[in-house]
């Protein structure tokens, strides 16, 4: 690792230029000239993209501009001492020392270990101070080089040198310790992520009543804090630049988030900040669903094999989510301009029209041809988006397993899964499937010269060869089978009178179970994928997403009713609260509003929001209420038939799981514990 530097990366005191620009640019054709680097244009390109995202000026003289570019050959640092200095945005001026970090984008663990060593010695004096005595390129090449040492000799514990699992500051004082953790992350995850999470380490260490232990979470991979020292913590720093790993881990904590350079330059506010939020019952907590908490109560590697399937799953379900509600809000607003017949030559229309080239024939629209046109436009961005679930389900169940290698492979295995009729099912299987043959090939121990394309070539090309085509050969065809005997079944239940509202019931109790849990999102999903078979011909699917949407919205609505209006005395100051914001939650078709009050209570709030589910899915389908939209509640009332139905629906099942909760809390009497006035936020569930 030693050759990372040499002496002609070096420049000492040799005016590069007046601005950072300029500064970059010098330095990446100095990698070049080494023959580091293929494009020096490229390589500055790829580095100002990332100075354009945030500035890498640090506090105390430092630049450290950084890249991932496919111009670089091999992982390269090239170093400048400059006089005068330059500003690179730092708030104490301009820096004289500037390192350019140049990584290539399949860069191994052991390369990406150095370059964060480098990072880490940064914030130590003595290496900076060190670096501005330098008489010599040959001596500053000596100072970085024994910084980066430790990471060297570290390099056969693989994993545990390129990601260091957590950096601990324990408390020296005898008050009560405060338990933070916290997560860094930046874009690349070289530099700033580790600079971070020394930063917040060392502020913690020097703060009393604190104990805080850091996960960095760098491009090489990182290693997740065990699950009881999360859920022993108060609050959870957020220091990131892009998004935390697996954050239903943090579900429920208080949380601070800030950028990741925050967690350089101001690491004791952040903690200040941390101390403060876990005293307050007000501060912003951690988004998650209410199996998120309970799927992970336990570290990973000593979780049950169905605990860690049902993590796997909602991870799945958690990102397919958004192209469900975003793409079926489009297909009902699609409806709602260009009339339910809109399906018929939407495709068509979209490819053979313009907005100054209206269709003329076959308008079913009510606005006429600008209807028509536009609500053939929303329609099909609508079924674009709905025909990306399986595969994005299936795509991120492989990365809950394997991390970022799987992501590949599962798409293209729930991609197939669509092509062979095999449905959500065979995405699941599918992704399953993808995760563990992405996350076996990652445990190989490559050669050195091969690790950079393990995770972007090697990975994905075996993992999509094996996983689609074991889907293709042997799973494929029995999965489709076996979805379009479900589907008949199911529809052909929804389509008689007493099996319609006995599908409704059930629908209605899965989805109070628990609250935005595997059960819930097991009907869910259902109904949501069923859409993309719905028609005019077939309105099954359209019944049963009305049951699911209305049945989902009982439980937050019922008790934001009974904390709020009928029984304020029997629910705590928090509760009542939480039952405010539980009215529009509830209305938006957002279970988890109701996840507080399980949580403080579950015997009598889960039980109680299950009959008044089970109502609203059974009534629903007794009146024959469609949902052409899967999600929004009462704000999408014009993609909903009869809407009278629907809201009269919703208005029995509260009114019934609002009266029996009250009447439970009479019976065992008032509810008034530390858990109830402690219990969390209504929070979304990602």
């Amino acid at each position: 690792m030693s050759d990372i530097i040499t002496p002609e990366l070096v420049t000492l005191d040799v005016p590069l230029g007046t601005d950072k620009q300029s500064v970059i640019r010098a330095l990446a054709e100095r990698v070049v000239a080494q023959g580091r680097a293929r494009s020096a244009q490229e390589l500055f390109d790829d580095a100002w993209a990332r100075e354009q995202k945030d500035e890498t000026g640090l506090p105390g003289g430092i630049g450290i501009p950084h890249a991932r570019s496919a111009s670089v050959t091999e992982p390269t640092l090239a170093f400048a001492r400059l006089t005068p200095g330059v500003d690179f945005g730092a708030p104490d001026g301009p820096a004289d020392i500037v390192f350019l970090i140049a990584a290539p984008e399949g860069a191994d663990e052991a390369h990406l270990s150095v370059l964060s060593q480098l990072a880490r010695s940064l914030m130590r004096p003595d290496f900076t101070d060190g670096l501005r005595a330098a008489g010599s390129p040959a001596d500053a090449v000596r100072i970085i080089r024994e910084a980066v040492t430790p990471a060297d000799t570290a390099a056969p514990t693989a994993a545990a040198a390129a990601a260091p699992a957590a950096t601990r500051a324990e408390a020296r004082t005898t008050t009560r310790t405060k338990k933070i953790v916290a997560v860094t992350a930046c874009a690349t995850g070289i530099a700033h992520t580790f600079m971070a999470a020394d930063a917040l380490t060392n502020a913690g260490a020097e703060t009393d009543g604190v104990e805080l232990i850091v996960e960095p979470q760098g491009s090489s991979g990182y290693k997740a804090l065990p699950q009881n020292v999360i859920d022993e913590a108060d609050a959870v720093i957020f220091a990131v630049d892009v998004d935390v790993r697996d954050p239903q881990r943090f579900a429920g904590k208080p949380v601070v988030r800030a950028g990741v350079k925050r967690g350089i330059e101001q690491p004791k506010q952040l903690i200040a900040e941390a101390v403060a939020a876990s005293d307050n019952p007000n501060a912003a907590r951690v988004q998650g669903a209410a199996g998120g908490a309970g799927a992970a109560d336990a570290p990973v590697a000593q979780q049950s094999v169905g605990r860690r399937i049902q993590r796997w799953l909602l991870t799945g379900v958690s990102y397919m989510i958004p192209f469900v509600a975003g793409g079926g809000l489009l297909i009902a607003l699609g409806f709602l301009l260009g009339g339910y017949q809109v399906t018929t030559n939407a495709s068509n229309i979209i490819i053979q029209n313009s907005l100054w080239d209206l269709p003329t024939q076959d308008i079913t629209s009510p606005l006429g041809p600008i209807g028509q046109y536009l609500g053939s436009v929303a329609f099909m961005i609508g079924a674009t988006s709905m025909g990306f679930i399986v595969a994005v389900l299936a795509g991120f169940i492989a990365y809950a397993i394997a991390d970022r290698p799987g992501i590949a492979p599962g798409f293209v295995a729930g991609a197939v899964a669509v092509l062979m009729n095999a449905g959500f099912i065979g995405g699941i299987i599918g992704g399953l499937l993808a995760g563990f043959i992405a996350w076996w090939l990652g445990r190989f121990d490559a050669p050195r010269w091969l690790r950079g394309l393990m995770p972007v070539v090697i990975v994905p090309f075996l993992g999509s060869i094996f996983a689609s085509g074991l889907m293709i050969l042997f799973l494929g065809r029995p999965i489709a089978s076996l979805m379009a005997a479900l589907t008949e079944g199911l529809t052909s239940l929804a389509g008689s009178g007493a099996g319609a509202i006995l599908l409704g019931v059930i629908l209605g109790l899965m989805m109070c179970f628990d609250l935005g849990g595997p059960v819930n999102k097991v009907a869910y999903v259902f109904a949501t994928t069923g859409l993309a078979a719905a028609s005019q011909t077939n309105t099954a699917p359209y019944l049963i997403m009305a049951a699911v949407m209305a049945a989902g919205m009982v439980p937050p609505l019922a008790m934001a009713l009974a904390s709020t209006v009928l029984a304020r005395p029997k629910f705590t100051p928090v509760e009542r609260e939480n039952g405010a914001a539980a009215w529009l939650l509830g209305a938006s078709f957002i279970s988890e509003g109701a996840i507080p009050f399980a949580a403080a209570d579950p015997l009598r709030v889960i039980p109680a929001s299950m009959v008044g589910g089970a109502i609203t899915g059974g009534l629903t389908m007794a009146i024959g209420v469609q949902s052409f939209a899967p999600h929004g509640g009462i704000f999408v009332f014009f993609a909903i038939q009869p809407f009278w139905g629907f809201a009269l629906a919703i208005v029995a099942g509260t009114v019934v799981t609002a009266l029996l909760v009250v009447a439970l809390k009479r019976i065992g009497g008032r509810k008034e514990t530390p858990v109830a006035e402690d219990a969390p936020r209504a929070t979304v569930a990602a």
